[in-house]
């Protein structure tokens, strides 16, 4: 039996560790200089397509002045805007 809570335990902190590492992992980005690969790399909730609009917004009308203009790109909501917030520079 004890054996049994020792993997049991072992599965749950190896559980953890994976998703609380996938928050650790999230590096700053800036979205004013970053490409859309590693724009889609960095943010939570955006792929390949959302990363290059950012950069297609930003090229046709110049660099971000706020992290909430971003909710001028289509697609990129205040939800994403938030999931994100700690990791966003400009």
């Amino acid at each position: 039996m004890k054996m049994i809570k020792t993997v049991l335990f072992g599965f749950l902190l190896l559980g953890s560790a994976q998703f609380y590492s996938a928050f650790a992992l999230a590096g700053e980005v800036s979205i004013n200089t970053a490409d859309a690969s590693t724009l889609a790399e960095e943010l939570t909730g955006v792929g390949q397509k959302k990363a290059r609009a950012i950069v297609e917004y930003r090229n046709q009308n110049g660099k971000f002045s706020s992290i909430t203009d971003l909710q001028k790109v289509k697609g990129i909501s205040e939800k994403t805007i938030e999931k994100n917030k700690e990791n966003i520079t400009l």
